[in-house]
């Protein structure tokens, strides 16, 4: 095997492709520092981002590997946004790798909360303490568990690491960073939402209980648009109550990619076929709306 092929199947479970949600994230916590403190050392950014990448990586391998060993791989029906990499199907020898990479990855979350708390302080520790109990125990509980299947994704994306940055970078807890991080709050968790539409049956045989498999693929779909909703709103009255600056309603401007998105999931909830280039926008959604917020945030 040559070198590329190696680190093609090395690098398959940690979904590379899907790690710029990562940045994305962390840059509105970054904004929300920037914005209420006028200035943030860049070695700590620098850190945040690396401790934030490698929490995404270990929750990816952990769950390829997992959902590996339950056989939900082998009966998926992939998309280019849900079903998993497709990694270890094809190459099963690679499984304790991607096991390893979970855990590396972990380990190496931990150690960053550790330098920040000696840095920052003992507030800190419970929000640490949360994302990595999330990490440890997403695909093995949470996704038996339909509310909390829902919220997870954006607890870990929104609460956790926007707080969790804004905290990192500043010493303290803010109304801005709280408001802001409702934003992914929300659009993460319908990017996991959307994303579990095609997988319905082959998760309801390995034991998995999120809200598709639950309420079905319509009421989801209404559930989705309403998260969409609750987004957009979130931003707005931010602005209202002076806790985000005029400028982060730039993230509005994404809005001609929810509403397609929230029709084309009520419409096609049940032809995966079709559905996929709307789980296509509701990507560039999550991806876009939070930069923008933390472009308006870095400007004001």
């Amino acid at each position: 095997m040559n070198v590329m092929s190696e680190l093609k199947y090395l690098f398959g479970p940690m979904r590379v492709p899907f790690l710029i949600l990562t940045p994305a994230c962390v840059a509105l916590g970054v904004g929300t520092a920037v914005w209420t403190t006028g200035h943030v050392r860049a070695l700590d950014v620098a850190i945040v981002l690396i401790g934030a990448l490698a929490a995404h990586i270990s929750v990816n391998a952990l769950n390829e590997y997992f959902d590996f060993k339950s056989g939900l791989d082998f009966q998926t029906q992939r998309t280019p946004f849900s079903g998993g990499s497709g990694t270890l199907p094809q190459r099963p020898d690679y499984a304790r790798k991607a096991l390893a990479t979970g855990l590396i990855s972990f380990a190496i979350t931990a150690l960053v909360g550790v330098y920040f708390l000696r840095l920052r302080g003992l507030w800190l520790l419970p929000l640490g303490l949360a994302g990595l109990l999330l990490i440890a125990v997403y695909t093995v509980w949470i996704t038996r568990k339909a509310l909390l299947c829902l919220i997870a994704p954006g607890l870990g994306f929104g609460p956790f690491m926007v707080l969790g940055t804004n905290f990192a970078l500043t010493g303290q807890y803010t109304w801005t960073a709280l408001v802001a991080s409702l934003v992914p709050f929300f659009l993460v968790s319908d990017l996991l939402l959307l994303n579990q539409f095609p997988d319905v049956e082959p998760d309801r045989r390995v034991g998995r209980a999120h809200l598709p498999i639950i309420a079905g693929r319509r009421v989801s779909s209404v559930v989705y648009g309403a998260f969409l909703l609750l987004a957009y709103v979130a931003i707005v009255l931010g602005v209202l109550s002076a806790y985000l600056p005029r400028a982060s309603l730039a993230g509005l401007l994404t809005i001609v990619l929810a509403v397609p998105a929230a029709i084309g999931a009520y419409r096609y909830a049940e032809d995966v076929r079709k559905l996929v280039p709307y789980m296509a926008a509701n990507v560039a959604v999550n991806i876009l709306t939070p930069l923008l917020m933390a472009a308006g945030l870095l400007l004001s």
